[in-house]
């Protein structure tokens, strides 16, 4: 496993670990305690946990996927914490019936932390999908989510 030496480091090996297929060095990027919410909000509490879905998604939903980074920035909270954001591309996620989905964009917020080796470790991460020419969300009163956007009247 590579050692996370700076915050960017975090996201980038993230998805380099994702498209290797290997959820337990995905998951050592985590401190053991760490959170992680994924874009339905599905949130997991430590470290197995974080291993235990991505084992599961890599199997399953992302089997054939590619995760790439478009754009990283990072804001230091501290000389021993920050807050990271990637842009992010994912293609190929397998659907329901074996069809392939089609491209998706999101954004991970990772909050990392330098230990005292100077190595950075994620204590949080959080996944939102970006969808285009939407505000938000309403519930319908089937309780689906319909995406909306109040700009367009």
């Amino acid at each position: 496993m590579k050692i996370p030496k700076n915050p960017e480091d975090v996201p980038k090996l993230f998805a380099e670990y994702w498209n290797q297929r290997r959820p337990d060095l995905m998951a050592a990027l985590f401190e053991e305690d760490a959170d992680f919410i994924n874009v339905v909000g599905l949130w997991w509490n430590n470290r197995q946990d974080i291993f235990k879905a991505h084992d599961y998604g890599l199997k399953v939903i992302f089997n054939d996927s590619t995760l790439s980074i478009i754009k990283l920035k990072t804001k230091m909270l501290s000389e021993k914490s920050a807050v990271v954001h990637a842009k992010m591309k994912l293609e190929g996620q397998t659907g329901i019936s074996g069809e392939k989905g089609g491209l998706r964009h999101t954004v991970f917020s990772f909050i990392v932390r330098k230990d005292t080796e100077g190595s950075w470790w994620a204590v949080s991460a959080q996944n939102t999908d970006i969808v285009s020419g939407v505000e938000t969300y309403i519930r319908t009163g089937d309780g689906s989510l319909k995406p909306v956007d109040y700009r367009k009247k």
